[in-house]
């Protein structure tokens, strides 16, 4: 299978971001863009989008560009800073470039973004495993 085809198939795979409603943008080996729109279902007590849901588009983003390069990748270590509140409405877009791939390892560094602002940034690690897609 291709790079560029294999986000497109982990997508049809996973429900969790299917029910985000999460689409991709663009998608090249080692990097993949993708969105979604924040929903009434997706926010916290203080009527914000909870927290996990844009560490999940980012997570997202990470594994797909990850695992472009051809080989299962599984992240081993993940973070995020959260730097604005999300709002019902607010469409946001991940966006994952491999900083730096090793044999085993590879280093990601995503920026969430509301239009041109930056909303949050995520920082992932992933084990990238000898299996071929």
């Amino acid at each position: 299978m291709k790079g560029e085809e294999i986000p497109k198939r982990m997508l049809s795979l996973d429900a969790y971001s299917t029910w985000l409603g999460l689409e991709i943008i663009e998608c090249e080996i080692g990097r993949c863009k993708v969105g979604m729109t924040i929903r009434k279902d997706m926010l916290n007590s203080m009527n914000k989008a909870h927290g996990g849901i844009s560490y999940s588009l980012a997570d997202t983003a990470c594994g797909f560009a990850a695992n472009s390069h051809g080989k299962y990748a599984v992240s081993i270590e993940t973070s995020i800073n959260h730097i604005e509140a999300l709002n019902e409405g607010d469409y946001i877009v991940a966006e994952s470039v491999i900083e730096s791939v090793k044999n085993k390892l590879g280093f990601n560094i995503i920026e969430v973004k509301r239009g041109d602002e930056l909303v949050a940034l995520f920082k992932g690690v992933v084990y990238r495993t000898s299996k071929d897609w």
